[in-house]
């Protein structure tokens, strides 16, 4: 089983970890009391143990650590992509099943986007609750495609579970993957912007961006 290739390549306290994330709800409480990711020295796509390791999270981070979870516990590592408008940043979350409706696991700093309870019948649903609260700082809405469900089954575990390098190329494999359009440009060119009242929640974050120290001039 997949679950077991996992376990092979944890360590003892990386097993202990995962052995308590039991369900969607546990799971989703760690990746919320991660510190987010700022990526103050440069970019990272850190695979789950280095997230493990270091204690903090992006949203691709966040989502391959929920995948991970998932997996040891037997369930599908899948994640699902959202492409948005060449202006905004792409968002990435794991899903999860159960009774035969779809939920979603999500690592961000902000007031949307975030954890959905198994209440979807189609992954297309799912996506679309996502729709209202992808909206840029001047209320333009800019969520665009959705991809189809990635199974991170399909790679072995040693490549991307404990992987020491950053997955870029996980990244870039889920970002060519098949992507559906939210919706044709016909309906997308006359959306009504967010409110003023949307915008301002917009502004809370759990987690306030570090000041740069004088010796770290990176972004």
């Amino acid at each position: 089983m997949y679950s077991d290739r996992i376990k092979a390549l944890l360590t003892p306290p990386e097993r202990c970890l995962l052995a308590d994330l039991k369900s969607s709800k546990a799971i989703q409480d760690y990746l919320d009391a991660l510190p987010v990711n700022f990526e103050l020295k440069g970019e990272t796509y850190m695979s789950p143990r280095r997230t493990i390791a270091a204690k903090k999270a992006h949203c691709f981070e966040g989502a391959i650590l929920a995948a991970t979870a998932l997996a040891y516990h037997g369930h599908k590592p899948l994640l699902m992509d959202f492409q948005t408008a060449w202006d905004d940043e792409d968002h990435v979350i794991a899903l999860y099943k159960k009774k035969g409706y779809w939920g979603a696991l999500s690592k961000t700093n902000h007031a949307v986007l975030r954890y959905r309870d198994p209440v979807y019948r189609s992954v297309r649903e799912l996506a679309m609750s996502y729709f209202h609260e992808y909206f840029l700082w001047d209320g333009r809405k800019s969520l665009r495609a959705y991809s189809a469900p990635y199974d991170l089954s399909r790679h072995w575990p040693s490549t991307w579970v404990t992987a020491e390098e950053d997955l870029d190329w996980l990244a870039e494999k889920l970002d060519k993957s098949r992507h559906f359009p939210i919706a044709s440009p016909k309906n997308i060119r006359p959306l009504r912007p967010a409110s003023e009242i949307e915008i301002s929640a917009l502004k809370l974050v759990e987690w306030k961006r570090p000041r740069k120290s004088r010796d770290n001039s990176s972004g």
